[in-house]
């Protein structure tokens, strides 16, 4: 059995980290937990954050949603220390949309109190996503977070700050035609849904 490990110090398994058969699934995360054991060793920023959050996206391959947040709050702590803003600004987006996927997958007895905890933190990803998106020298990139910040906030069911963000996408696009153009070829539905 793999142990999901904490960057800090070892831990024991976690109670939601499922058993895994030999597969796919289990050489990307024996394959993750290398490159997180690899970038300790160095405990250089960017490599930290990323093998982080490659574990992470494992565990939510495997629906193990309160392990791959842990996880990926940890890559986003770390990726503060990076400088820039790129991997910052996507581990934001990343964890608003798994929020979204962990409040959909509650259940049980204190699965309302989940779904909301979620939910809101779905919704604070997504908007500080956004927010540090507009600092980006790239308007495609921005465009692209603040189409993925609006649908988040769709499925939270903030519609009119969905609306708000899309307005402020589509205002970009008109000031970047040649971008838009770009984007309407791969996000043309995100676009679609709520108008």
């Amino acid at each position: 059995m793999l142990i999901a490990m904490q960057h800090d110090a070892p831990q024991e398994p976690l109670e939601d980290a499922p058993m895994l058969p030999d597969g796919p699934l289990r050489t990307a995360l024996e394959f993750a937990v290398q490159q997180l054991d690899a970038a300790e060793q160095e405990r250089e920023p960017a490599a930290m954050s990323e093998a982080l959050a490659g574990i992470a996206r494992c565990y939510r391959a495997l629906a193990a949603y309160p392990t791959a947040m842990d996880f990926m709050h940890q890559a986003l702590r770390w990726s503060y220390a990076l400088g820039g803003v790129d991997q910052r600004i996507e581990l934001l987006c990343e964890l608003a949309e798994l929020s979204c996927e962990a409040g959909d997958a509650a259940s049980g007895e204190d699965g309302e109190r989940q779904r909301l905890l979620a939910r809101d933190c779905a919704r604070d990803m997504a908007f500080e996503g956004a927010r540090v998106a507009a600092h980006a020298a790239d308007p495609h990139w921005e465009i692209k977070v603040l189409l993925r910040a609006s649908d988040v906030l769709d499925r939270c069911g903030d519609h009119d700050d969905a609306i708000t963000m899309q307005t402020r996408a589509m205002t970009l696009m008109v000031r970047h035609p040649d971008v838009a153009d770009s984007i309407a070829d791969g996000q043309g539905t995100a676009t679609g849904r709520m108008m």
